[in-house]
């Protein structure tokens, strides 16, 4: 039910606008009141998530290593795995948000001949998750154009890029393509996968149904039911200058496009996608390894009443001399 629920949630999104745009004619609603309405979320939830964590306290030096720490001079620090100056934790972070560098080190354990556990190097994770990521963002780059009256700067360049093949009128664009196998290769993974399949929650298979979802009905409107582009730079104009307008021509596929796209904005605050902004509020990955450097106290300590061991014997001498307890001052007689 974990997989089944989530892809008939997809399913379900799918018909009701199926049912809104073709049936009652709820154009409006689905084409700018829940547009609106999904940005707002998307921008209050994250505000809101980003917010919290900020207050979060973090009096402990905790960030995760895995790298000798900066201690004495005859010993070589490692300054990206356990960072001891902000250039370093800066260093650290770059990699990690740009390269998946932790991800790139995953590994995985297999047990042979039934008694040998084995290590070895696993790189499809990271290939996935890297390729996913970055076919998205050149995916949204590329979507900009319908909310600009002119092209922006990196347009020429970026479509250079993706449609390099020169396959198909129109032509074919790599990410697209790549974006929806990636994202389908991190579904089958978690089918696939016992161990992957038995932590896995229905909030980890619907935001991929989603994305898949979203990548099929772009490449459909791009590729094979052709949708008036002329119909649809005009509806977002109208979004994006505050005077929407619905113009004629623009088929159902569209709607249901859009529809799942706001679906993720607005589900993208209260999901773990949000760790888009979470990575960088994190005391493991943003803090400095200087903890034999420094003496990091917690800021929030408030005075014990302590019972020291010279009050404690000094109270219970007696009985520790009749036990037999070495004491360290003898009773005075």
């Amino acid at each position: 039910m974990k997989i089944l629920f989530p892809f008939f949630m997809v399913i379900a999104l799918i018909l009701l606008v199926i049912a809104g745009v073709s049936g009652a004619k709820m154009h409006f609603l689905f084409g700018v009141v829940i547009p609106y309405a999904a940005l707002f979320l998307f921008v209050i939830g994250v505000i809101y998530r980003v917010t919290k964590w900020a207050k979060s306290p973090s009096p402990f030096c905790i960030p995760t290593t895995c790298g000798q720490q900066k201690s004495l001079p005859w010993i070589k620090q490692n300054k990206l795995e356990n960072p001891s100056s902000t250039a370093g934790v800066i260093g650290r972070m770059a990699l990690d948000v740009l390269l998946f560098r932790s991800l790139f080190r995953n590994q995985k354990g297999e047990l042979r001949d039934g008694s040998r556990f084995i290590y070895g190097s696993d790189k499809w994770l990271w290939l996935a998750g890297i390729v996913f990521h970055y076919t998205f963002l050149i995916v949204l780059l590329r979507h900009i154009r319908f909310f600009t009256q002119t092209e922006p700067f990196y347009l020429h360049f970026l479509e250079t890029f993706d449609g390099f093949l020169e396959i198909g009128i129109p032509k074919l664009f790599m990410t697209g393509a790549i974006l929806l196998a990636a994202a389908a290769y991190l579904l089958l993974r978690r089918f696939y996968i016992p161990q992957v399949r038995y932590i896995s929650l229905p909030a980890d298979y619907f935001p991929l149904f989603l994305i898949i979802g979203i990548a099929t009905t772009g490449i459909l409107m791009r590729y094979f039911l052709k949708t008036d582009i002329v119909a649809v730079k005009e509806l977002t104009m109208g979004l994006v200058t505050f005077a929407p307008v619905i113009p004629d021509g623009i088929g159902a596929l569209f709607y249901i496009h859009l529809f799942l796209v706001s679906a993720l904005f607005a589900y993208f605050p209260f999901s773990k996608l949000v760790h888009m902004g979470g990575i960088f509020m994190s005391p493991t990955r943003n803090m400095t390894g200087n903890s034999r450097e420094f003496y990091h106290a917690n800021p929030w300590n408030y005075p014990v009443k302590v019972h020291t061991y010279e009050e404690y014997e000094e109270e219970f001498r007696d009985k520790m001399k009749m036990a037999e307890i070495p004491v360290e001052k003898e009773p005075i007689k």
